[in-house]
């Protein structure tokens, strides 16, 4: 019996191993916590140690709770032999190809699994409508556990939203408004409770920005995202300077993570150094914290088995594989994934945008003639150097940054289709399909300017201050 489970193990990555691993270990501590028989327990740990020995025969490696395969956490990547390697960590996204990021491969490196037709369907048939369009196009790509969050809607099941933005600059781009667009399409459609976490505190730690700038600029990201359309009454947005001074199950959470995760793993999951300030060494346990029920005790009614469901960039990643091995060890559910993939700067898809370089986005407070501008100017074409030649052989949908913006923001299916077509052959020349993108940006971003005009100061202290929800818990 023993050969059997070897020969399928053959078959896992490394990171596929490194969770059974982790898995084994949690159903062994289970079992002893249960007090099984003898027998039971000794097969199981039989198992775990065979497990173990697998995993360091596949990546020579010993395994260590909380710190997955060192060449597959995409943190140092400068170490890698191919000169093309995508570089993903959470503050960095390069790539040397004009495409963008290889997301196959990073699905396999990451260890996540690919939003495919079947989950797709299944949320439809779940939600009882069309899926949002960033589903039906691969914007949101990847996830973790989407199959057990549906398993829990299907049977009646409550579960919540957590997603979250970094405050690094006052205003925000289009880019940062993806996730949140996605966020109120699912708390839409699943009609559950939200918590956006911003994180000042992180800001402050990794930019050269005051504690009282940073906060600022969490205040008037605030209002931002309420723009979007967010209802308060079934949503929370927290400063992590202010409500961590005042919720008591947030920092209890936070501390729990903290215990089980140690300096090495933060080190080896994230690459910081011995020279990094140990704020940013104990961050991760607070962006983690968001993920169990029980830092929301107002939300919740103090409950702890609420699982929690995260859409985020794919970059976001390490720090919810860091939860999701805490989280059992710590007797909470292992929050489930819908990863992202990133949205590209004007110049191309080398990279993500910043938020410190006017030219390399759109931002939400650009005028109608600056969001021209900037598009004719700046936007990476996938067009031919003539007109001639690009009559004859066409565009490249595939690098051209007008065409990948038109896909995150026309919503229809059809139209994106004949663009796509029409460039493609030449029909459509590079001017045109510009031209395309300004009248669809323009209005979306002028409709947003004027629904922000509307968020006063006293609708993000709304908004911002713990209570109760629209939800019985």
């Amino acid at each position: 019996m023993a050969d059997s489970p070897n020969c399928d193990l053959k078959s896992l990555t490394p990171l596929q191993l490194f969770e059974k691993v982790t898995e084994q270990g949690e159903k062994v501590r289970a079992l002893k916590a249960g007090k099984a028989p003898k027998d039971e327990i000794d097969a199981a740990v039989r198992m775990l140690l065979s497990l173990k020995q697998s995993y360091k025969i596949a990546t020579g490696q010993d395994y260590q709770a909380g710190l997955p395969p060192r060449d597959l956490v995409l943190i140092n990547n400068s170490t890698t032999k191919e000169d093309d390697e995508d570089f993903v960590d959470p503050w960095t996204v390069q790539t040397s190809n004009a495409k963008g990021v290889d997301y196959d491969k990073l699905i396999v490196r990451f260890g996540s699994s690919k939003i495919d037709t079947d989950l797709i369907n299944r949320i439809e048939r779940a939600i009882g409508q069309k899926p949002h369009r960033f589903l039906r196009r691969g914007i949101f790509f990847s996830h973790r556990d989407m199959d057990q969050i549906l398993d829990a809607y299907e049977n009646k099941k409550s579960f919540y939203l957590y997603t979250g933005r970094g405050p690094s600059s006052q205003a925000m781009h289009v880019g940062h408004l993806i996730p949140f667009i996605f966020t109120k399409w699912l708390q839409e459609v699943f009609d559950v409770p939200l918590v956006i976490q911003l994180t000042d505190d992180e800001k402050y730690l990794w930019k050269d920005l005051t504690i009282e700038k940073a906060y600022e600029y969490a205040r008037e990201n605030a209002k931002d995202i309420i723009a979007c359309g967010f209802d308060i009454n079934k949503t929370f947005i927290f400063s992590d300077l202010d409500y961590l001074g005042t919720s008591t199950g947030f920092y209890k959470n936070i501390v729990r993570v903290q215990k089980h995760v140690t300096f090495n793993q933060v080190k080896g999951i994230f690459g910081f150094t011995d020279s990094d300030c140990i704020g940013k060494i104990s961050f991760p346990a607070i962006q983690a914290a968001p993920s169990f029920s029980s830092s929301f005790p107002q939300i919740f009614n103090g409950k702890e088995n609420i699982q929690c469901l995260i859409p985020c960039a794919i970059d976001q990643d390490p720090y919810f594989r860091m939860t999701r091995d805490v989280a059992p060890r710590i007797g909470q559910p292992k929050p489930a994934l819908l990863h992202s993939i990133f949205f590209p700067a004007l110049q191309g898809a080398q990279t993500k945008m910043s938020a410190s370089d006017p030219n390399s986005s759109i931002f939400l407070t650009d005028t109608p003639k600056q969001i021209k501008t900037k598009i004719n100017k700046h936007a990476f074409s996938g067009g031919r150097d003539t007109i001639e030649e690009h009559r004859k052989y066409g565009g490249n949908c595939d690098v051209d940054v007008s065409f990948m913006y038109l896909t995150f923001f026309l919503e229809d299916d059809d139209k994106l289709e004949q663009l796509k077509q029409a460039y493609t052959s030449g029909e459509l020349l590079t001017g045109e399909l510009k031209k395309v993108l300004i009248e669809t940006l323009q209005p979306l971003i002028a409709a947003h300017q004027e629904r922000r005009k509307q968020v006063t100061d006293e609708m993000v202290k709304q908004f911002m201050t713990p209570r109760k929800l629209a939800f019985e818990f």
